[in-house]
């Protein structure tokens, strides 16, 4: 708690440099999450449809670190802080955002896709459900488990 009141009166005092008011969002939240993405938006990583994170820039496969309060959570599209390097690359210190504030807060380094240009590989991709001689031709499942 003292080093967020540290933090705090750093703010305080650049504010007062500037001769900037000071504004508060009250419990709205999304701004505070709005402006942590706008210093972040580099950090940015989108869910893996296998498995993990794949960073936006680099396109590294990363992971939510075990002690992160979304861990079990899954979220589509995280911010994160720091990279820590063990037996996987992990995120640190992450916070769900959504894809949209990219484009928004960052338009020189984000562009929405055009999803009627495609790649000649991602034309080529067929999704093909798998075998299974006991269920119809086409239909799906996930794995060999019943239930």
């Amino acid at each position: 708690m003292r080093r967020a009141q540290d933090v705090r009166k750093q703010l305080v005092t650049i504010m007062d440099r500037y001769k900037l008011d000071i504004l508060s969002s009250g419990k709205n939240y999304k701004k505070i999450c709005m402006a942590i993405t706008a210093g972040f938006f580099t950090n940015a990583a989108k869910k893996h449809p296998q498995e993990g994170y794949l960073t936006l820039v680099d396109q590294n496969p990363v992971y939510i670190h075990p002690s992160s309060a979304v861990f079990n959570k899954n979220p589509e599209w995280v911010i994160y802080h720091e990279l820590v390097l063990t037996t996987k690359e992990y995120m640190r210190n992450i916070m769900v955002i959504d894809a949209k504030w990219l484009i928004e807060l960052a338009p020189s380094f984000y562009k929405k896709a055009d999803p009627n240009k495609m790649t000649k590989a991602k034309r080529m991709e067929k999704i093909e459900p798998l075998f299974d001689r006991f269920n119809p031709k086409d239909s799906w499942r996930l794995s060999r488990r019943k239930g």
